[in-house]
């Protein structure tokens, strides 16, 4: 069967055409940058190798131009709609209801949008994803892997908050985790890699979203975001930790409503809000300019994920290796030249001769003497969700 798999991020959509249980991969490709004055359209086959710059406003439109690709006479890969069985939808918050892979139906459909609170920048569009998939391939299943799923491992001393306790059995205050489906399958990977029966690895997803695991023995014990994807990490346009007393001070001193703060903390933040760039690619060429601001945010973006791995070889006790995975943490060897600088307490040691070299394998980017591995895997969310969606509809 044919599966079309859909992964909206808050500023892309990732797709991929795949047939199952072969996982032949038929197209795949990305809408980039999206809301943004240089969005592209990327679109591969085998014989295919296209990417067009194309204004893309929201993913609505995104979502639309990939469903004319794949139907295209000359470079698609199906004549008719029919020929997809199934869509499966990364959806990024599904609270403590669903710890599984879920056939999307109206009851569903609507526990998406009342999480949409929790995670503003991504279940809107991942709804959004799954009503234009209902339109688009009518004939279709519509199927939804949640990444909080991965998460439901961690324990409480991880997983709840220093707040009135009824706040958590009442209201389901709670850390969730994000980026589950990221995180599971490149530890997963890692740990067939490394061939240990028991294992501590820190797996870092770095892409305008990032987040950080503790996975102990294959399970999540700890997560670097929480009730919501805004904590953590500096990321794209999100703050990610600050002390709460500012938004306090935000409203009662400076005049803003919470409406204002909310979109100030999501979207004005993070490395946009300390460079006036959200991209990481046009962050590091204005630090190769000079500019300061560039360079004083990638140093802070890389010292809050040391702080991280500190704090996770602490819980677990130890650490076997670090992985870095998503569009940053693939594809910028700058950030994890800087993120490994001076930590050689942890036994972290890295290689700057093979961390430049570029690879879309899982490799080895640490040296000889390293006493922990620092790998790049390639992370294959698209390749997980197909996997899930064909083993619920089988």
């Amino acid at each position: 069967m044919k599966i079309l798999v859909i992964n909206s991020g808050s500023s892309s959509i990732k797709f991929q055409l795949l047939q199952m249980p072969e996982k032949t991969l038929l197209c795949h490709g990305m809408a980039d940058r999206i809301g943004g004055k240089n969005s592209q359209l990327s679109y591969k086959t085998d014989t295919v190798n296209s990417r067009q710059n194309i204004a893309l406003k929201n993913h609505k439109q995104g979502l639309k131009h990939i469903a004319e690709l794949l139907l295209d006479k000359d470079v698609g890969v199906i004549r008719d709609k029919a020929e997809i069985s199934a869509v499966g939808h990364r959806v990024v918050q599904g609270g403590s209801l669903f710890s599984e892979t879920a056939l999307i139906n109206e009851q569903v459909k609507q526990e998406i949008q009342d999480f949409a609170d929790l995670a503003p920048l991504h279940n809107p569009p991942n709804f959004e994803g799954i009503l234009v998939a209902e339109q688009l391939f009518p004939a279709a299943k519509q199927v939804a892997v949640f990444d909080t799923a991965f998460h439901q491992t961690i324990p409480d001393i991880a997983n709840l908050y220093a707040i009135p306790k009824k706040l958590y059995t009442e209201n389901g205050i709670q850390v969730y985790g994000f980026h589950g489906v990221s995180h599971q399958y490149v530890s997963q990977q890692a740990i067939k890699y490394l061939g240990l029966k028991k294992s501590k690895i820190i797996t870092i997803h770095l892409g305008n979203g990032c987040s950080m695991t503790a996975v102990k023995d294959g399970q999540s014990i700890d997560h670097s975001m929480g009730f919501t994807p805004s904590n953590g990490l500096i990321m794209g346009s999100r703050s990610g930790d600050i002390d709460h007393g500012i938004i306090f001070h935000l409203v009662d001193n400076l005049g803003h409503d919470l409406a204002e703060v909310n979109t100030l903390l999501n979207k004005q933040s993070g490395m946009l809000g300390l460079t006036g760039f959200s991209d990481l690619r046009d962050i590091e060429a204005q630090s190769e300019k000079g500019n300061r601001d560039c360079t004083l945010a990638l140093a802070m973006n890389a010292y809050r994920i040391k702080k991280y791995i500190g704090a996770y070889a602490a819980a677990m006790n130890g650490l076997d290796a670090i992985v870095f995975t998503a569009g940053i943490g693939e594809n910028s060897s700058l950030m994890r030249s800087l993120v490994c600088a001076d930590m050689d307490f942890y036994g972290i040691q890295l290689d700057e001769a093979k961390n430049s070299l570029k690879s879309d394998t899982l490799r080895e980017v640490n040296s000889v003497s390293s006493k922990v591995k620092i790998m790049v895997i390639p992370t294959k969310e698209e390749l997980e969700i197909a996997k899930q969606t064909y083993n619920l509809l089988h």
